[in-house]
């Protein structure tokens, strides 16, 4: 419904918090981040149900006009876009402090759908087992490139590999926001500066889901885990050792691809495929045609329709993607959202006030 892959995993998320709270006769306020596509699922899975009010906080600016839309013209009135100044590190930030503060997580009854909420990843390991049978799974391996910001989608495929699934390599395929890459590459995992990309649901720098695969590489050892966390947030990065990193490398590669690898990609698929990317698969496609054959066959996960990102795609082709027809009228549609500053009493006071007291 909103044109990207997280709509998979979102809207089963929808249905089973409407069956659970009206079996229970209970309320909930959903409160998530979002570099672009995850906030539009969300609000789309959540709107207008009487049990949950929905806050979506996205980066003031750093998303594209057709992915903030999506966020800012919901007419329902427990629906709420919240821009907030700065990143998407910023806003996933700030979503931690708000769980982390548990009088104001008990009071609103505070429940998350970010990829960092188990339920998503379950659902996301469902398409690798298509894909993988549709291949020849389990009588041969197969390998997967996935475009990964916040490294939900990947850590799934890894998910599908633990239960079976003969995966051969999962290939991690960044923008310049590439501290995963750099990771794999040289086992420091450091922060830089987010840098805005054409890719703007992959301008992420600290990535939520890779510390659930830092938790299986050292053992399931929650206190290194806390002490590497705590590492990251006192000085901006940790360096894993030896055989932690060498225990990722089993499983999975990386690459990166430049702002001009992007547009490139877009113009010569559609010119030799006739398919029309958007700029996220296009990385990761790029990622993948650069990787020499082994043998299995290559699935490269697909993120969104090309329309989401009008000017990335115009750049590549000389024409803008047009929108599907039940959405033609989005850029006239009012917006509705409120701007707030990276403030976690600033937001925590803005929640209490608007959400709804039934």
């Amino acid at each position: 419904p909103t044109l990207a892959f997280k709509d998979f995993a979102m809207q089963l998320i929808g249905q089973l918090f409407e069956e659970a709270l009206t079996r229970r006769g209970e309320r909930v306020t959903i409160v998530g981040a979002t570099s672009g596509d995850t906030g539009s699922a969300a609000i789309e899975a959540f709107r207008g149900l009487d049990a949950v009010d929905v806050f979506i906080l996205y980066p003031h600016g750093r998303v594209s006009e057709v992915q903030r839309r999506q966020m800012t013209t919901p007419s329902e009135s427990n629906v709420h876009a919240l821009a907030l100044d700065g990143h998407f590190d910023d806003c996933q930030a700030k979503l931690k402090d708000m769980f982390n503060d548990f009088a104001f997580r008990d009071e609103v009854r505070l429940a998350g759908v970010n990829s960092i909420n188990w339920a998503r990843i379950v659902a996301q390991v469902v398409y690798y087992f298509v894909a993988g049978a549709a291949l020849g799974a389990p009588h041969r391996p197969v390998s997967f490139t996935v475009p990964t910001g916040n490294f939900g989608d990947i850590f799934a495929g890894f998910v599908a590999a633990k239960m079976g699934l003969p995966i051969e390599r999962l290939v991690i395929a960044t923008n310049a926001n590439d501290i995963l890459t750099r990771t794999l590459e040289s086992g420091a995992y450091e922060t830089r500066g987010v840098m805005p990309t054409i890719a703007p649901s992959m301008d992420i720098q600290i990535s939520s889901n890779f510390e659930r695969l830092l938790f299986e590489v050292h053992g399931r050892d929650g206190g290194e885990i806390r002490r590497l966390m705590a590492r990251l947030g006192q000085s901006g990065g940790f360096t894993l050792a030896g055989p932690a990193l060498e225990a990722i490398r089993t499983r999975f590669d990386a690459g990166r691809t430049s702002e001009a690898e992007i547009s490139a990609t877009i113009d010569r698929t559609l010119q030799q495929r006739g398919y029309l990317l958007d700029p996220h698969t296009a990385i990761g496609l790029h990622v993948a045609e650069q990787r020499p054959d082994d043998g299995a066959p290559m699935v490269v996960l697909a993120t969104a329709h090309p329309a989401k990102f009008p000017d990335a795609v115009e750049k590549a082709i000389g024409r803008r993607p047009a929108l599907p027809a039940r959405m033609a009228d989005l850029m006239e549609r009012p917006e509705r959202y409120d701007t707030l500053e990276a403030d976690v009493s600033v937001l925590t006071s803005h929640i209490l006030s608007h959400r709804r007291n039934v």
